[in-house]
């Protein structure tokens, strides 16, 4: 199959005048019902008169319509369809149709040349045709040729009956051998008699074959009846643990959302409390760096005491000097107590106050009590502190009038 032969066998149909419509993709797949249409327009155009049978519903209806317009195309135009394409109906078959359809869009074409010969010399009788001279002159030329050649085979043969003649005439004047000839006979008969055996032993052993067959599928059939019988009961009964296994999978379902419960319950407390210990973290490190800068404003504080101490004070006693400096030292280490009390009341952790004395009610209510004084002591410090170093102009009152610096001490 071609695209030619495609394009050729629907510009015949068409030319011929065929009734349906051809399409080159008709014969991409098999379609043995326009295969079937075709044939039988094409036996009608050839011979109006015919009688075939058009039933193809069955596979045996299809086989004798193809083998009756192959036996009819055979005897009447001499055309030899192959059927086994002819019933494929694809691509294939198209070959075989342009064999039909090839005799009789030619006897269309030159019925059409002869009738328009026919009128061009009515019209004009005198009109030269040029083109059609220099085909037959092409014609001639070929047909010279092939005389040329047949007659030089000729001349070769006629030179050769001398001894062929002689040849000729010994066989027919020799006589003729019955016994010979009865021999040759039996031995034909022999051979023909033994082809015809095994020609039988084949047709008995397909007859044999044909029965193993038919009792093969229906063998076959039998159990495919039989296995579906035992589905169908398979799929009616069932499961003896179906009803535990229904069960169980609901407690796994409760289970299983449980669980995601609770991972998503641990997933958020543990994030909520990587927060809390980095909040408790930054808080802790505040409290150190106020810490650092409370002990330096004291540390200066200190040192700017002690100079205007000693500038003030030079007729004072060593003694009281030591007691004056022993005084500043605790006061500095209170304020430090003090404010890293302060720091650690800051964090949510509890602080816990003991002492090393014996457990005593009383005492421990007055150690409480004398630690709340203190506190307070240490916070009035504090308030004054930051006025001193709020107000430059204060420390020179505070040197100008030392008692009541030494007052302020004596309160720790």
């Amino acid at each position: 199959m071609s695209f030619r032969d495609l394009r050729n066998f629907t510009e015949m149909m068409r030319a011929l005048g065929c009734p349906r419509h051809i399409s080159m993709e008709n014969f991409r797949t098999p379609n043995f019902g326009l295969v079937s249409e075709i044939l039988l327009w094409l036996v009608k155009r050839y011979e109006p008169q015919t009688d075939i049978p058009s039933d193809i519903e069955t596979e045996q209806d299809r086989v004798f319509f193809i083998k009756a317009v192959a036996q009819f195309m055979a005897t009447k135009a001499r055309i030899k369809l192959n059927t086994k394409k002819l019933y494929q109906a694809d691509g294939y078959a198209v070959k075989e149709l342009l064999k039909i359809t090839s005799v009789l869009y030619n006897a269309m074409k030159t019925k059409g040349t002869e009738s328009s010969k026919i009128g061009e010399d009515d019209i004009s009788k005198f009109k030269f045709d040029l083109g059609s001279k220099i085909a037959d002159l092409k014609a001639a030329r070929q047909l010279a040729s092939e005389i040329t050649s047949k007659g030089a085979s000729l001349y070769d043969l006629l030179g050769k009956e001398v001894e062929l003649r002689e040849l000729r005439t010994e066989a027919i004047a020799r006589p003729l051998e019955i016994n010979e000839t009865e021999k040759v006979m039996r031995i034909a008969i022999k051979d023909i008699l033994m082809q015809v055996q095994k020609t039988k032993e084949l047709l008995s052993n397909v007859a044999s074959d044909e029965a193993n067959l038919e009792a093969k599928i229906e063998k076959r059939k039998l159990e495919l009846e039989r296995n579906r019988k035992r589905l169908q009961t398979l799929q009616s009964v069932r499961p003896a643990f179906m009803d535990e296994y229904e069960k169980v999978e609901e407690e796994l379902r409760k289970q299983y959302d449980i669980y995601l419960e609770k991972f998503r319950n641990l997933a958020y407390l543990e994030q909520q409390l990587e927060d809390h210990h980095r909040l408790e973290q930054e808080r802790f490190e505040e409290a150190e760096n106020t810490l650092h800068l409370m002990q330096s404003k004291l540390k200066e504080e200190e040192k700017r005491l002690l100079k205007s101490a000693s500038n003030d004070d030079s007729d004072i006693d060593i003694q009281e000097d030591d007691e004056s400096d022993s005084e500043l030292e605790e006061r500095r280490l209170s304020k430090l107590r003090t404010a890293i009390e302060v720091l650690m009341q800051g964090r949510p952790s509890k602080r816990v106050v003991g002492t090393m004395q014996d457990g005593n009610s009383d005492e421990d209510e007055d150690s409480e009590d004398s630690e709340i004084d203190l506190e307070d002591d240490e916070e009035d410090d504090d308030l004054e502190d930051e006025s001193i170093a709020l107000s430059p102009a204060r420390p020179s009152r505070r040197v100008q009038k030392p008692e009541p610096l030494e007052d302020s001490d004596n309160d720790f």
